[in-house]
């Protein structure tokens, strides 16, 4: 076997090997696509290997499995934790200036900060 030979193989087709049995699996591994259209993406993937799995790749939308579903809800519940203002003092710092920048409408504004109110009342009763 010589160098380009072993070079194809390895960095080229062995890739895209990998990546077309990943997305045939991935196929068969989503709850969102119906059994028509699970076979459908098949006969694609298979009949033209490299743009049917490439068309696939590009198509499938993020959360597609129910594991992916749960990832992507972890990872926004931590974000939302991360960065959301704790206390009430704050909370009403961001609507002031949500407000002033003309994100959120006076209507808008007046029923978060009841909503901040009532809930730092109802945490010091």
């Amino acid at each position: 076997m010589s160098f380009w030979d072993f070079f194809w193989l390895l960095l080229i087709w062995l890739p895209l090997m990998m990546m077309w049995a990943f997305a045939l699996l991935d196929i068969f591994r989503r709850d969102d696509l119906k059994g028509w259209l699970k076979a459908l993406w098949v006969v694609v993937v298979v009949v033209l290997p490299f743009f049917g799995t490439l068309i696939y790749l590009i198509a499938r939308p993020a959360g597609a499995t129910a594991a992916e579903r749960e990832a992507l809800d972890a990872s926004g519940r931590a974000f939302v934790a991360k960065y959301a203002p704790d206390n009430a003092a704050e909370q009403l710092r961001v609507l002031a200036d949500l407000h002033d920048r003309g994100k959120l409408t006076d209507a808008e504004f007046q029923t978060e900060k009841a909503r901040v109110m009532g809930a730092s009342a109802s945490s010091q009763d």
